[in-house]
């Protein structure tokens, strides 16, 4: 589920298209969506600032990525499909909910909320990276998710305030890493009990490799909890 093209306003591309490559890696077939709704705003990624006059839709941007081939979200069911994965991008925050602006108090576009809903009461796991595991955090009570760690060790974790709004939200959070530790892979977050499966991804400053096989363990914990 894409929310946009590019990070400040949209989808990360670095991580979709990592998502992409380990789904292709794993076998899986994949089909995209996106919300058929205007954006928040429009960035201008040359210069970090908003461009006043522009207005886009976060359907057809996110047809970018897609090449093309994409649905609109109200299209997605669970009939359909295994399980869901949600990259991340501040459009997660501003397009896919309103976290960016709201906090704790966020809304969550209506059939972003419904899908996290289906596929949970489907029993079909849930894969979130970098921002949008607030989304799991608002709307599956309890969930267990992670955006890495709880403080910003210098800068190494920009974003680490994120942790307790996640707990704010009523999800719980662990602490993770985005790079390797004393396991054989990079860290995932997998939380057995509601099927959801979170990495730090870009909440991490860290080299881009790091990043690219961190959601490669979520996308392997994903595709190994659809059973098939």
């Amino acid at each position: 589920v894409l929310s946009g093209c590019g990070v400040y306003d949209g989808t990360e591309i670095h991580e979709a298209s990592a998502i992409l490559v380990h789904l292709s890696r794993g076998g899986a077939e994949v089909q995209m969506y996106a919300p058929d709704v205007p954006q928040m705003h429009v960035i201008d990624h040359s210069k970090g600032q908003p461009a006043e006059a522009e207005s886009r839709n976060v359907l057809v941007e996110s047809a970018r990525i897609a090449r093309g081939k994409i649905a609109s979200l109200a299209k997605l069911t669970t009939a359909d499909h295994d399980a869901v994965i949600f990259p991340g991008g501040f459009g997660a925050a501003k397009n896919l909910s309103t976290f960016a602006v709201d906090g704790k108090d966020c809304k969550v576009n209506r059939e972003v909320e419904r899908v996290l809903k289906d596929f949970h009461k489907a029993g079909k796991p849930i894969g979130l990276c970098c921002i949008s595991p607030v989304l799991a955090a608002k709307v599956l009570s309890g969930a267990e998710v992670t955006v890495g760690h709880e403080e910003e060790e210098g800068g190494k974790w920009p974003y680490a305030g994120t942790a307790g709004a996640i707990k704010e939200l009523g999800g719980k959070h662990c602490v993770k890493e985005a790079v390797f530790s004393l396991t054989p892979f990079h860290e995932a977050h997998v939380d057995a009990k509601n099927k959801v499966v979170t990495t730090p991804a870009f909440m991490c400053e860290t080299e881009l490799h790091n990043i690219f096989d961190g959601i490669g363990a979520m996308v392997k914990n994903v595709l190994k909890l659809t059973g098939k």
